[in-house]
């Protein structure tokens, strides 16, 4: 297994640890995660915090992997595979748990994962056919906001939230409105691919 597959297999072990990590009802097992209160008003989680450190290291490796696998020439379809499966676990996954946890709306999950659902349908279509689509600036724009953003969320929106202005969440919503648009283009450049006969 080369470098690349291992990066990115260690992005899906590391998703998997912060999803479980949050997950887990630790005050049903007697455990309590200490609380910090900045300024006076923001109160901290430390299990949010060790999450948002976890998740920028998940976040890099999803760079590393593609960078030396281009650079290298060590593109394989598991790489492919597996590093879609790695983002979609750990961005999707999460986004569900922020969701559940009052730190954003139910709807971003949802319009995530149903653009995602679509986007991929319309991937294997175009493969089948042995077209390509590059990713759009809307798309890979998405991807930056949302990394950005969810990142500052877990880290509860600081150093932003001294002055009042939800810097992550703003930013997650307009990653959730570059996923929609990203998505039609999608469709646009690959539906010759796929309409029906």
């Amino acid at each position: 297994m080369n470098l690349p597959n291992k990066l990115t297999l260690g992005r899906i072990i590391t998703a998997i640890i912060i999803l479980v990590m949050l997950m887990i009802p630790w005050y049903n097992l007697g455990i309590t995660f200490p609380t910090f209160t900045i300024a006076g008003k923001i109160v901290v989680d430390l299990k949010y915090i060790i999450a948002g450190i976890l998740f920028v290291l998940a976040a890099l490796t999803d760079f590393l992997d593609g960078h030396i696998a281009r650079s290298r020439n060590l593109v394989t379809d598991f790489g492919k595979v597996m590093d879609a499966i790695a983002d979609k676990v750990l961005v999707n996954g999460l986004l569900i748990i922020l969701a559940f946890d009052g730190f954003i709306s139910i709807a971003i999950p949802v319009i995530i994962i149903t653009r995602d659902t679509f986007v991929d349908a319309f991937k294997m279509a175009s493969g089948n056919k042995g077209k390509v689509v590059a990713a759009s600036f809307a798309g890979k724009a998405k991807t930056m906001c949302m990394m950005i953003g969810m990142t500052l969320t877990m880290f509860y929106n600081l150093p932003f939230e001294l002055i009042g202005f939800n810097v992550g969440y703003t930013l997650i919503i307009i990653a959730t409105i570059l996923s929609v648009v990203s998505g039609v283009q999608y469709y646009f450049n690959t539906k010759d691919t796929f309409s029906a006969k």
